[in-house]
């Protein structure tokens, strides 16, 4: 989604809205304190910049006029002015970043609990209306909030320097106030008609870069892979086509920061001589000390520099206009995402035993893969989903899974972490082995034995130590898919749920290995459901599930008799 495609309107009331959450929310009383103080410290340096202005005017007519004594008095003034401007400065400048931090931690925290809350994430995935949701979490969040607080307070510090030094300029010369006021709106008009097209090149090239950095990341992740395949040639085409791409965009923003520049340099330098020009003659005249052609030039540039606040900071607010674009996209994503898809089947949950009731599933091109299924699985009973072609198996295990399969009837599964899934991709990622063995409560208290213990009980080969437990690693990288899936399977038992469900179990740990497992499951009560591969066997499970490519299936009893579907 374009930043074009986001009124204004919008993206203005999102804005408001973040910054009025910020100030309300359990972090106020220290955002509301440091808010305060900058506004109390950034007064304190206008006024002091006015000070300024004063002894350094009486500082350069003592030079002018040859007075040792007052040379004096007044360089110790003014050193002393100094000082206190730097300290202020410096403590405004440490509030400021604490409160850029304290508002960056409020909104990432808000964000991510939006984003891994109900599927959002996956969601956004499969849905393909946000580029890099990642980015805009990590990155615009953060640009968000310290360019956000910059900007609100060069905005009052502007402000405070229009109503202090307005006056000192009137009181020196009414000419050189109107003049500051006509020069500043003339730069501000030409400045936007220069650089508008940045607000469009900068998130375009936002885009280009996160684009290159993940396709970087991605032949670094299927590093082998790529090599067996002997792909290298093609991947490298594909990265130098994105940074071609990339490279482009900005030579266009590099076109147009010329076109400004140009601009804005002449537009800077002509601060400094325009009040020269208008008082040195007054000087010359005798009507008016040598220390006034200095202030009228400070308080001159210190006004211009206020009311030019567009034309100074330009490009930095077309990169804000850019990143808050891109948290409005981010938001409407988040909140399309969010709403819960109707595909027809209702998915529940209950203190029974899981079943299915009349629940048909079709193909995203309309074709029924099962018809009106009816079924209960009883407790610790284990179950193996097979037939012609593996679609409707997979349909089933997406549509148990809540992954928006569409079709009618309903799902009644136990509640929480009563129901495991253990799917054909498992993924630990990083973290300690810990975290990832007890990702949900565990039921029951696990010692760091048992823990290690039960991997090997599982057919984890690899030796673990109980240092191994508390590692940080990237389990991702050190464990194969078929050690995931075993460790995915701990982290499922664990929890002590009453029935887990394997997608293609037989393929993913073997078939001996997986005659263990159900035996493992049965001796604790566990019940379970393997939505495996055609052809898979069927020996060892109580209960089979064989459905057919038209849609019709059959309830078979290993230890009873047939139970034929529609």
């Amino acid at each position: 989604m374009s930043q074009q495609q986001i009124p204004l309107k919008v993206t203005a009331i999102r804005f408001v809205r973040a910054v009025r959450l910020f100030l309300i929310s359990d972090v106020r009383r220290r955002a509301w304190f440091l808010l305060v103080a900058l506004i109390a410290l950034f007064s304190g340096i206008s006024a002091l910049n006015v000070v300024n202005s004063f002894v350094g005017r009486h500082f350069m007519t003592s030079i002018a006029e040859r007075q040792t004594t007052e040379f004096v008095r007044q360089a110790i003034l003014y050193t002393s002015a100094f000082a206190v401007s730097t300290i202020v400065s410096v403590v405004a400048r440490f509030a400021e970043e604490r409160l850029a931090l304290l508002w960056r931690e409020y909104l990432t925290r808000r964000a991510v609990g939006v984003y891994m809350t109900g599927g959002t994430f996956y969601r956004l995935g499969i849905q393909g209306r946000l580029s890099y949701p990642d980015q805009r979490i990590a990155e615009d969040i953060k640009a968000f909030t310290t360019t956000t607080l910059s900007f609100l307070l060069m905005l009052l510090s502007s402000l405070l320097t229009v109503f202090t030094f307005s006056s000192v300029l009137w009181l020196i010369s009414p000419l050189l106030f109107f003049t500051a006021v006509i020069y500043a709106a003339c730069g501000s008009f030409m400045t936007i008609l220069l650089g508008r097209p940045l607000i469009k090149l900068n998130y375009n090239q936002i885009d280009c870069e996160a684009g290159f950095r993940s396709a970087l990341i991605r032949v670094r992740e299927n590093a082998e892979s790529i090599m067996v395949e002997r792909s290298q040639q093609r991947h490298a085409i594909r990265l130098l086509g994105q940074f071609d791409e990339l490279a482009a965009n900005f030579r266009r923003i590099i076109s147009v920061n010329r076109n400004v520049g140009f601009f804005t340099t002449g537009y800077n330098w002509m601060i400094q001589i325009i009040p020269v020009v208008l008082i040195a003659p007054a000087f010359m005249r005798g009507d008016m000390e040598f220390g006034v052609i200095t202030q009228s030039a400070a308080a001159f540039a210190m006004l211009v520099g206020a009311f030019s606040f567009i034309v100074a900071q330009f490009s930095s607010i077309s990169n804000f206009a850019t990143v808050v674009g891109r948290i409005s996209s981010f938001l409407d994503a988040v909140e399309e995402a969010s709403k819960a898809t109707d595909t027809g089947v209702e998915c529940i949950e209950s203190g029974g035993d899981f079943r299915y009731q009349n629940l048909t599933l079709t193909s995203p091109t309309g074709d029924i893969l099962l018809k009106d299924l009816t079924v209960k699985l009883a407790a610790g009973t284990s179950l193996i989903v097979v037939g012609d072609g593996d679609s409707a198996s997979t349909a089933l295990y997406r549509a148990t899974a809540g992954l928006g399969t569409a079709g009618s009837g309903r799902i009644v599964m136990p509640p929480g972490q009563n129901l495991g899934f253990v799917g054909q991709r498992a993924y630990c990622g990083p973290g300690t082995l810990r975290q990832i063995l007890s990702s949900q409560e565990p039921a029951a208290e696990e010692t760091d034995e048992r823990l290690l213990e039960l991997l090997r009980q599982l057919g984890l080969e690899r030796p673990l130590t109980l240092g191994d437990l508390d590692a940080e690693q990237d389990w991702s990288s050190l464990l194969s898919s078929r050690e995931q899936r075993i460790v995915a399977l701990a982290s499922a038992i664990v929890a002590a749920p009453r029935y887990i469900l394997l997608e293609k179990a037989d393929a993913g740990f073997g078939q001996e290995r997986l005659a263990d497992i159900l035996n493992f499951l049965a001796k604790r009560g566990i019940g379970c459901v393997n939505f495996a591969e055609p052809g898979a066997p069927r020996a060892g499970y109580d209960a089979v599930l064989e459905y057919g490519r038209d849609g019709s299936w059959a309830w078979i009893d290993q230890h009873k008799h047939e139970s034929p579907g529609p």
